[in-house]
């Protein structure tokens, strides 16, 4: 019987609750029938992430892979038809499929991750080419993000006479207007939705390849903001953070081919609605306490230098 990660039992259980712990009791046995189904063997330990455990195994056919189970979540639908689209072309090659039980066999990478490189200009580079590898067109049946422009500004403008927070009325404006211009009319291209380099591991069939995508359809530039939002801890300690933050910005439009301008817009929003976020539920990494509050405080300052040239 496969043993499920203490961590991942209690992170699931604070997150999910009554509907965690039953999918938990379950996982096991999920995960052995898959194993038995698509003719795999473990090979090491079981690993986890956010939402969902990964087992590495071996397959008669084809050697080395991954077996991946995601809590059953709207989050989560949409990931196996994004590694279909790519059909490996800058992210894992997606094996078999069980769309009912959130699983997928996928290619087996390393576990090291970009975000262990040590040069910034490095990680947002090869996060940009990957992000303009990844921008196909959308197959069907995608979530497009335009179909949530209203709710981003409902949302932001509830959160803005809410919550207490130090933004200024212009940050909060150009966020709004971010959506207004940009968020109603985007493209129908496949976009990865959290493409940070927590989510580009190295491997051996390519240098980097993306994980973990969420499938949206629209505009490729949306990651831009995603990245720089998990760039947060580094631009912490830069010594001119405005500069830091553009530069960001910068290498990561060209590595792209990204309209400058359009990145710059979507990283502000994005700046915004977590410095919003923040306040409402805390961050994965520190849900209360200082730490929260140093984040929440550092990622409204980065709303605001963002908003200078948003």
């Amino acid at each position: 019987m496969t043993v499920i990660p203490e961590a991942f039992t209690r992170s699931t259980v604070e997150r999910e609750g009554e509907r965690g712990t039953a999918w938990l009791a379950a996982l096991p046995g999920i995960v052995d029938e898959l194993l038995g189904r698509w003719d795999c063997v473990p090979d090491g330990e079981v690993m986890h992430g956010g939402v969902g455990v990964i087992v590495p195994v071996r397959r008669q056919a084809s050697g080395a892979a991954v077996l991946k189970v995601s809590f059953p979540h709207p989050g989560n639908v949409h990931e196996p038809d994004a590694f279909a689209a790519w059909g490996g072309r800058g992210a894992v090659l997606l094996y078999e499929r069980d769309d009912g039980r959130f699983a997928m066999l996928l290619e087996r990478v390393r576990t090291s991750t970009l975000a262990e490189v040590a040069d910034g200009d490095e990680v947002v580079a090869v996060a940009g080419r990957l992000g303009r590898r990844l921008a196909v067109p959308a197959p069907p049946g995608l979530p497009r993000l335009r179909d949530e422009a209203d709710a981003w500004e409902e949302g932001l403008r509830r959160d803005a006479g809410e919550l207490a927070h130090p933004l200024s009325p212009h940050a909060v404006d150009a966020a709004v207007a971010t959506v207004r211009e940009l968020g109603r009319a985007q493209p129908d291209t496949l976009v990865h939705g959290d493409l940070h380099a927590g989510n580009i591991l190295r491997a051996d069939r390519e240098p980097w390849l993306a994980v973990d995508p969420k499938g949206y359809a629209g505009d490729p530039a949306y990651d831009g903001g995603t990245l720089l939002k998990t760039r947060a801890p580094t631009l912490l300690q830069a010594d001119d953070l405005r500069k830091a933050v553009h530069r960001v910005v910068d290498v990561f439009a060209e590595a792209a081919e990204l309209d400058r301008e359009r990145v710059l817009r979507w990283a502000q929003f994005h700046a915004v609605r977590a410095a919003f976020w923040g306040r409402r539920h805390g961050f994965r990494v520190a849900r209360s306490g200082p730490l929260r509050d140093l984040l929440t405080e550092f990622v409204c300052h980065l709303a605001e230098l963002l908003t200078e040239r948003a």
